[in-house]
């Protein structure tokens, strides 16, 4: 699973990953870039590779060259940025069968679950720790475990530890001092952003039913707060009746459903945004 097939671009001062495993090109992040310039750039991109997608997440301010040429607001979220400003979810389809939900009605099943399903009350013989690099070995068992595949290489040692290194910050649930359940807070510390994607949660399969990601994220939430994040989202699989559970039982808001974004467990599925203010 570890190699995504898809690289790492820095293209005018933005940073860009694209390739075939999730056939589109993600606008991680503009940084210095001229969107103006940079939007028709990624559009040939795209059409030069045959991709179906372009997204990215983006302040609204920035947000005109990217409606103009044809990108569609898949799903907001309010205070995103710096804990001020509105953050938007674009798609492009260069593809109309990229956009089209085979699975819609499942889609809204789940969200209308995750806001009414009672919480299981969890098991309380666990213990939620941060993670090291030390840990490292583990947590990439874990992951190639959960996932058949995974828009990065988490199951890959060296991934997680430049991960860390990077600012992303790790928790594990433990029993008899075995990791078997981890989360991460993927952070933006940047004064302008000051965010965190939660996300990366993988339960071994025989451990599933306890309520670990509603712990691993309540305990990733202090944690990060503690460091100065102001706003927490995700991106969670819109066919996943747990994660999306979990978030809603967490107070987060649904900002809305990313069209087929992303190659995770096996196939290219839609993904669903929450987000929270931390403070």
């Amino acid at each position: 699973m570890g190699d995504t097939n898809d690289t790492l671009l820095h293209l005018d001062g933005a940073l860009v990953q694209h390739g075939k495993s999730n056939d589109r090109i993600y606008l991680m992040d503009p940084g210095t870039a001229d969107v103006s310039l940079l939007v028709p750039k990624l559009v040939k991109l795209a059409e030069e590779n045959g991709y179906g997608k372009i997204f990215t997440k983006i302040p609204r301010s920035i947000s005109a060259p990217f409606l103009e040429a044809g990108f569609l607001i898949e799903a907001t979220a309010e205070k995103l940025f710096h804990g001020e400003e509105e953050g938007l979810f674009l798609g492009m389809f260069l593809d109309e069968k990229r956009h089209e939900e085979v699975l819609s009605s499942e889609y809204e099943k789940v969200r209308e679950l995750a806001f009414s399903a009672d919480r299981r009350k969890p098991s309380t013989k666990y213990s939620v720790r941060l993670c090291s690099e030390q840990d490292a070995g583990s947590m990439a068992t874990i992951y190639g475990k959960v996932f058949d595949s995974y828009p990065f290489a988490i199951d890959d040692p060296s991934f997680i530890m430049k991960t860390m290194d990077e600012g992303t910050v790790y928790a594990g649930i433990e029993e008899d001092g075995n990791l078997v359940a981890l989360a991460s807070g993927e952070c933006s510390f940047k004064e302008d952003k000051r965010f965190s994607e939660m996300t990366d949660f993988a339960t071994l399969p025989n451990k599933r039913g306890n309520g670990y990601a509603l712990h691993l994220l309540a305990f990733l939430e202090d944690e990060l707060r503690k460091r100065g994040i102001l706003t927490a989202y995700t991106i969670a699989r819109a066919i996943s009746p747990g994660m999306n559970i979990t978030f809603a039982k967490a107070g987060y808001t649904y900002g809305g459903r990313l069209h087929n974004n992303t190659n995770i467990a096996g196939n290219i599925e839609s993904m669903n945004v929450w987000y929270k203010r931390l403070v």
